[in-house]
């Protein structure tokens, strides 16, 4: 059985990740990219769906689990009556090939430990036959893969599997390779432990060191930052939204999703926070990759895109899996790529336009395209959608958030030409009818959004359902925050959305996102709340919603997409990429002391003085 959601360790190579558990297994491999089928498939079943587990033979008396320093170098400790032993795990960033590396270190006493290396690629489903080779390697293999192990003790292969049992002393260490290989391919050399953790520990360490945040919160953001640079793709520059596909928004339900993709509503918030960390290399890779990747048809945008630009992410169930806690189905590829979403017109122009404004001028966009996504978002702008949650059921419903997108686009665009030129000559000419209808989408959604009966923002035209997504007005410059209407908004919510202190994106009992069940607060609506707060003059509010929800990041500073406050868990697949970018903007916004009326997401963009952040307000509303 898989350990709790929260008890699991990250570690990747900017291309691929694992998932490690404080009980010493690995449940979760993708390999040579994110989105590979599973080599390790546990996580979403059991023993037999692949796993390496790495574990004292003798009764732990704890474990605990840790970072080495500003790294994503894993550390699982074990306490155990005869000693104390350590298990570093990592893969090293290396280009042309995917290792991990699992050391196992004696801190005191004596401690024996098994090893039991057994891959079932294509998620669980392939069972390998292994092969003794030269130079004490041992190759399982099956289909298009392979893993090839290298070890410092004695192994036994077996069927399907490699075991091996020994001990630990205080000061001695046992290493374990296993490199990953297309099955055609010969068998990767041999990896130099010592030089490759000294590598993979002085790498992470050095970019962290770079972090520009100095504020309150610097670790929690670091931390953060280094999460997000664990799942960025490094050839592209793509940051998959979470290493993990299926992990319950429920126990038991249906509510599970592949995440191993690219959302464009990150878009923004990613170049936030990158920027706000002073990393604008990484900033400036995302903004390329989107770039390229929207380049096209403006009609055929998408809300979500493959890692390296895919279109197509045609979703499936895998029958053979029982689910993480029995939770089915579990599924690849995500049915919502094809899906009509108004928002994503908004957040791609909104990243553009904090993408000009940082300075990121390197890769010049596509006017034409832009061009374009104006010319098809005026004609498509009133009409239904799926909005932001991607709802399931009919495509009936005017969505808030979705009409707000709308007008976030129209008002970027209005930027690019105001500040940047955009459109040459032609820029100015448009103005006068961009501002016209900005004014048009502004006047709809006030009058047909609000709810007198509710006394809210609701979450669609003439519904009566609260929705978490209508935080986002202020935070994006459509409304002040300290507007009576948004006040009573954020009270509505507080009475109706919240659970155990936290927010839920809306109540699940209204049926209308087409599924059945329910679901925990979604912890980037909290923070959006503490957002809320701050721009309200609330900032005893939102300095204690911000702390309590720090306060439920695992023991290596992780969150997962929500959070059940009943039973105390994780939830969601993990970790969440939009839960830490969604920290990164909260701290950064209290760190800056923003006053009320402003907009949060400005773009930030470095001062001439080093290290020195400063927030861009450029609200033209």
């Amino acid at each position: 059985m898989a350990a709790r959601i929260e008890d699991y360790g990250l570690i990747g190579d900017t291309r691929g990740s694992a998932l490690v558990s404080r009980s010493g297994d690995i449940d979760w491999l993708c390999v040579p990219r994110f989105d590979a089928e599973a080599c390790f498939a546990a996580l979403l079943g059991r023993d037999e769906h692949g796993r390496w587990g790495l574990r004292p033979t003798e009764p732990v008396l704890s474990s605990a689990q840790r970072y080495r320093g500003d790294t994503m170098v894993l550390e699982t400790e074990f306490t155990c009556a005869g000693g104390v032993a350590r298990v570093v795990d990592f893969m090293p960033v290396a280009e042309g090939r995917s290792d991990v590396v699992r050391l196992v270190r004696g801190v005191s006493g004596e401690v024996e430990f098994t090893c039991r290396l057994e891959p079932r690629f294509g998620y669980g489903a392939s069972r390998p036959w292994v092969r003794e080779g030269s130079e004490g390697v041992v190759s399982l293999i099956a289909g298009p893969d392979s893993l090839h192990l290298r070890s410092t003790v004695a192994v036994q292969p077996g069927p399907g599997m490699v075991t091996a049992t020994f001990t630990v002393a205080a000061g001695a260490s046992v290493a374990f390779v296993v490199s990953w290989a297309s099955s055609d391919r010969p068998v990767p050399p041999p990896l130099d432990v010592a030089g490759a953790l000294a590598e993979t520990e002085a790498y992470w360490q050095s970019w962290a060191d770079r972090c520009a945040y100095q504020g309150r919160w610097r670790d929690a953001v670091v931390r953060s930052l280094l999460t997000l640079k664990a799942l960025t793709y490094a050839p592209t520059g793509a940051i998959v939204a979470a290493p993990t596909t299926s992990l319950p928004e429920e126990l038991g339900g249906v509510r599970n999703w592949d995440y191993r993709y690219c959302w464009l509503r990150d878009s923004g918030l990613t170049l936030h926070a990158f920027m706000a960390g002073g990393y604008s290399e990484e900033a400036g890779a995302y903004r390329d990759w989107l770039a390229r990747t929207i380049a096209g048809d403006p009609t055929k945008l998408q809300i979500m895109y493959g890692i390296s630009g895919e279109r197509r992410l045609t979703e499936a169930s895998l029958d053979w899996l029982p689910g993480y806690e029995e939770s089915r189905p579990v599924r690849i590829g995500n049915g919502a790529w094809d899906q009509f979403q108004l928002d994503v017109y908004g957040e791609t122009l909104s990243c553009l336009y904090a993408a000009r404004k940082m300075g990121l001028v390197g890769a010049p966009e596509s006017w034409d395209l832009v061009r374009g996504m104006l010319e098809y978002l005026e004609r498509v702008w009133q009409r239904p959608d799926e909005g932001i949650w991607e709802v399931r059921g009919e495509q009936t419903r005017h969505f808030t958030h979705s009409k707000v997108e709308a007008w976030v686009a129209v008002d970027r665009a209005i930027g690019l030409i105001e500040e940047f030129g955009l459109f040459g000559d032609d820029g100015p000419g448009m103005l006068p009818h961009l501002r016209t209808l900005r004014e048009r989408i502004r006047d709809e959604v006030m009058e047909r959004a609000w709810h007198p009966g509710v006394g809210a923002f609701t979450q669609a035209y003439g519904s009566a359902a609260l929705d978490a997504s209508v935080l986002v007005m202020p935070l994006v410059g459509f409304i002040d925050a300290d507007d009576p209407r948004m006040v009573s908004t954020v009270e509505a919510i507080e009475k109706g959305l919240m659970r155990g202190g936290f927010v839920r994106r809306y109540d699940t009992s209204h049926g209308y996102d087409g599924l059945p069940g329910d679901e925990s607060p979604f912890l980037a609506c909290s923070f959006w709340l503490a957002d809320v707060y701050a721009l309200q003059g609330r900032r005893e509010d939102a300095e204690a919603l911000f702390e309590r929800l720090l306060g439920l990041r695992n023991e290596l500073g992780l969150l997962a997409e929500e959070y059940d406050p009943v039973d105390r868990r994780h939830i969601g697949n993990f970790p969440q990429g939009f839960s830490h970018l969604t920290l990164i903007q909260t701290a950064d916004l209290l760190a800056r002391g923003t006053a009320k009326r402003t907009r949060a997401w400005d773009p930030v963009v470095l001062s001439p003085d080093a290290g020195v952040l400063t927030g861009q307000a450029g609200n033209r509303s």
